[in-house]
């Protein structure tokens, strides 16, 4: 199974940005879909971005506009910049492979990382 390792929360005043990172552990060309999701305290995990092989990026349409989902199959990485930040984004951020994959000849279910804390202050 490919382990994800988010990076790049922290505190943030509103309208600033953030670049948050997810390294995987092994290959993710063989990953169709990778995506950022989130859960604000005392609310449900919410789906933010997400990037599936032959389909358009999709949003949340609480983000649209300013983030931005991108992945590098060669660097194993998935990206989630989010700009002109609000104070209805705090949450704790998770890189999720949802359908799960294949890494290499290894094929596994859901995959999730263990989240990096995003705060923005007003």
């Amino acid at each position: 199974q490919v382990q994800l390792v988010e990076s790049g929360g922290g505190l943030v005043q509103a309208g600033g940005s953030l670049r948050l990172s997810c390294a995987a552990s092994g290959s993710i060309f063989k990953i169709n879909t990778m995506g950022w999701y989130r859960q604000a305290p005392g609310k449900g995990r919410e789906l933010v971005a997400r990037l599936r092989r032959g389909d358009n990026a999709y949003y949340t349409d609480a983000v649209k506009g300013r983030f931005t989902i991108s992945r590098d199959d060669v660097k194993r990485t998935l990206d989630l910049q989010m700009n002109s930040l609000k104070s209805e984004d705090t949450a704790m951020y998770y890189c999720a492979a949802p359908e799960g994959g294949c890494s290499g000849s290894v094929c596994f279910g859901p995959s999730w990382g263990q989240g990096t804390q995003v705060t923005v202050s007003s």
